[in-house]
């Protein structure tokens, strides 16, 4: 039955059946509108039905997505990320927080190719520009620079993701170039 399997799960024509199944979940069940026909879901999720994803965009199992969220193309949410926050007014004097309302909730904006790691928690109405990496576990609270690394809580600079400019601007390139033809990625290989 595991060989069965294996075969299973390195067969593009079973992928491309199971891709087609789950866009439509990602259509009819989460009732997501504005994510490309590319974007993927790779487990259960709670989703702002406003939730903009473009091309090749993927959100793991058990992620926490408030509105006014968008991800641009290339960019990987691990599990259990949350984008939230920032939704409770606690400065009004003589009310209790519970009662005091909520504020107008910011956009969040995630630029393109932004890895995003297991566990992270990114407040709501912060951007994070092209091509960042935020280590798992990270709690982000402001900004954040393009071709970064973040890591902590809160997250801060740990270094740059390239070792050049040049590398820096060649990925630049591709972000902004024709969509990459999507390779499936096939399932990693264990060794005993």
């Amino acid at each position: 039955m595991e060989v069965l399997m294996s075969k299973l799960k390195r067969s593009d024509k079973i992928a491309s059946i199971y891709r087609f199944y789950k866009r439509l979940k990602i259509k009819y069940v989460y009732r997501l509108k504005f994510v490309h026909p590319t974007f993927n879901i790779g487990g259960k999720c709670k989703i702002s039905k406003d939730f903009q994803a473009d091309e090749y965009s993927y959100v793991g199992n058990n992620c926490l997505i408030y509105p006014g969220v968008s991800i641009g193309r290339y960019t990987m949410l691990a599990q259990n990320v949350q984008i939230i926050g920032a939704d409770h007014n606690y400065d009004i004097p003589a009310l209790p927080t519970t009662f005091s309302g909520r504020p107008t909730l910011k956009k969040t904006i995630i630029g393109r190719d932004v890895w995003i790691g297991a566990n992270s928690i990114i407040m709501a109405g912060v951007k994070i520009c092209d091509g960042s990496i935020i280590a798992a576990g990270s709690v982000v609270t402001k900004d954040v620079e393009p071709f970064v690394i973040v890591a902590g809580v809160p997250a801060k600079f740990l270094r740059k993701r390239f070792d050049s400019d040049e590398n820096e601007l060649v990925h630049l390139n591709m972000l902004n170039g024709k969509i990459l033809k999507n390779v499936r990625n096939k399932p990693v290989a264990i060794i005993n």
